[in-house]
């Protein structure tokens, strides 16, 4: 979907397919016309952005295969769908029993990261559609806090400068530009917009830039009117954008919070949990050990990285940081022109969610994400953008 903002500018809007993952490019086509093109059908456009999630074992069919690549783009047209940008954060296996921690691995220290981020911008740049200059691909944040010293630091330093260079020389080869953005994330490195400044200045490259997903900046609770503005000033680029929205208890030390709560601790992803109290911020690394330890305090809300359906908040004594989202696209295209131009819907936890608000089949996901969709278009509407056919 694309609209036009008030500066003339084109901003896309997609949902991720991160939210039926497939491992090999056989999955990637199937799902294409089996879920993709419903959402499309049920939204009543011509044309539906998609964010590609392409596993390393799919994107090393595209990246050596042109037929392979010819036969993804012929399908895309097909079905009514384009593509802007990719996520290259989870690298396989993202529709795995149990996630958790291995979504990180490999981190930007590992030569792997940087060869799969490398065959994504080069597919990328065949996938844009012809009237589409930019790309876009959001990544993980350098790699998870723990054992990540000063060696593995200078590594991923190194990868992303290459990195930069790469992107540079694909661009003048093609004539399309790939950038890729850092998407800060809760206990990574990089949690925050602010800790991102340091290392993307160290870069200095504006093809490099940040990925601001709006579930974990409230997570994370920072406020969208300092940490955007922030980036800006420190010459950081907002290259993409995931709309979404956290899970929000305003009061955990109430026994209904807390059993609703435990209905969201489930075992495929990390939902780490934050508080924010007068010495800072407390976290943990899922919203289990929150529930059952004592580490969070509780006298202040918590924020979990659950990303819930943008539409239906969940039911009280919970909530979701709908209105965090609805601030930061304040920011983000609100203003005189927009901060990024790619936006990306991104709730890959519909089949994680309590069994009662669960989609039931494949109509009852694609009814769902449509009406995210649908929300999203209504926040930017309002903000005065167009939406083109």
């Amino acid at each position: 979907m694309r609209f036009r903002h008030p500066d003339g500018s084109v901003v896309h809007l997609a949902y991720c397919t991160n939210v039926h993952p497939a491992e090999d490019l056989d999955g990637v086509l199937a799902q294409l016309g089996a879920h993709c093109a419903p959402v499309r059908r049920r939204l009543g456009v011509d044309r539906l952005g998609v964010g590609l999630w392409l596993a390393a074992g799919a994107a090393r069919t595209l990246d050596t295969d042109p037929r392979a690549l010819r036969t993804l783009r012929d399908t895309l047209a097909r079905h009514g769908l384009e593509v802007v940008t990719l996520n290259g954060f989870p690298y396989e296996g993202f529709g795995a029993g149990e996630v958790k921690y291995r979504v990180y691995d490999p981190d930007w220290a590992d030569p792997r990261r940087l060869a799969h981020t490398l065959a994504l911008a080069r597919i990328l740049a065949a996938l844009l559609p012809d009237d589409v200059t930019e790309g876009s691909i959001s990544t993980l944040p350098l790699a998870w806090r723990t054992a990540y010293d000063a060696q593995r630091a200078a590594r991923a330093g190194a990868a992303l400068t290459e990195l930069a260079g790469r992107l540079d020389e694909l661009a003048e080869r093609t004539g399309r530009s790939v950038r890729v953005a850092l998407e800060p994330e809760p206990g990574c490195v990089v949690e925050t917009c602010a800790d991102a400044i340091g290392p993307l200045t160290a870069v200095g490259h504006d093809r490099i830039g940040v990925c601001v997903d709006t579930c974990h900046l409230a997570t994370s609770f920072e406020e969208p009117e300092t940490a955007l503005p922030a980036l800006t000033a420190a010459g950081i680029g907002v290259v993409k954008a995931q709309v979404s929205a956290a899970l929000h208890a305003e009061h955990p030390d109430r026994p209904e919070a807390r059993a609703a709560l435990a209905a969201f601790a489930e075992p495929r992803f990390l939902h780490q949990t934050r508080t924010l109290t007068a010495a800072g911020l407390r976290g943990t690394d899922d919203l289990g050990p929150a529930l059952t330890g004592t580490r969070l305090p509780t006298d202040s809300p918590w924020r979990s990285h659950f990303h819930v359906p943008l539409h239906a908040a969940p039911a009280p004594p919970l909530t979701s940081t709908l209105p965090v989202l609805r601030r930061a696209l304040s920011v983000l295209v609100g203003g005189d022109r927009p901060l990024t131009r790619h936006l990306e819907v991104e709730t890959y936890t519909w089949q994680a969610l309590p069994p009662e608000v669960r989609p039931r089949d494949a109509d009852g996901l694609a009814d769902g994400i449509a009406a995210e969709l649908s929300l999203a278009r209504d926040l930017l509407t309002d903000h005065g953008l167009k939406e083109l056919p």
